[in-house]
């Protein structure tokens, strides 16, 4: 067994960033181990426009680097514009949709970075439908931070089933609902959403947000 291990995590922006350093990081350190993020890359920014051959390029980077340090992904689904097998989704689930994109994202990796073990080494996770919707694995606290009623948050998860299956469209996508539900200004996701976070803990967030769960499991198997 591995006393500990490694792993490099691409996401989306600053408050996927954030969100990792400030809140999963901690919770990861206590098991040995230890993750940071970057954001992905393009020439002359950082964050957001998330497409397949952007992610591929620092995905691979980071597999050359080191031989003994694991690489995950860390994208929202909604608004992806491109990427392995999104034009084949159709009424999948969301659970079946994560597992379309991750298993697409892992062939190609594979494919193309054979001889550095991405099998092993590569752990792709996309977030349904946004990062913001793992907010509400707890009703109270974020019904709190928002200065709204509880009920509120609850019809939404009550209706939904699960935060992870809060809806993806330009009306009902977790952060239009963070916007609408708050009573005054626009949801602040890298200040207040990291705060919510931190205040509903990862032990929560994973009890309520299956897909999330799994990722953090498939990074503790690779103790093992």
């Amino acid at each position: 067994m591995n006393n500990f291990i490694e792993v490099m995590a691409i996401v989306e922006g600053r408050t996927e960033q954030a969100f990792i350093e400030r809140v999963l990081a901690p919770y990861l350190a206590n098991k040995n181990i230890f993750i940071r993020a970057t954001q992905i890359s393009k020439p002359g920014q950082k964050g957001g426009d998330v497409k397949f051959n952007r992610a591929e390029k620092d995905i691979g980077r980071f597999l050359k680097q080191r031989p003994d340090i694991y690489v995950t992904q860390f994208f929202d689904y909604y608004g992806l514009k491109e990427w392995p097998s999104l034009a084949d989704i159709n009424n999948e689930n969301h659970i079946e949709i994560a597992k379309k994109l991750n298993d697409a994202a892992a062939e190609l990796i594979s494919q193309n970075y054979g001889d550095l073990q991405p099998q092993r080494r590569f752990i792709p996770f996309m977030a349904m439908h946004e990062f913001e919707a793992l907010l509400f694995s707890d009703e109270v606290i974020l019904a709190n931070a928002l200065d709204i009623e509880v009920e509120k948050v609850i019809a939404i998860t009550q209706a939904c089933e699960e935060p992870e299956q809060i809806n993806n469209s330009r009306e009902t996508a977790p952060s239009k609902r963070l916007d609408n539900l708050k009573r005054n200004g626009k949801f602040r996701k890298t200040t207040e959403g990291i705060s919510i976070a931190e205040q509903i803990g990862i032990d929560k967030i994973r009890q309520r947000c299956p897909l999330f769960d799994e990722w953090l499991s498939l990074l503790e198997s690779k103790l093992d």
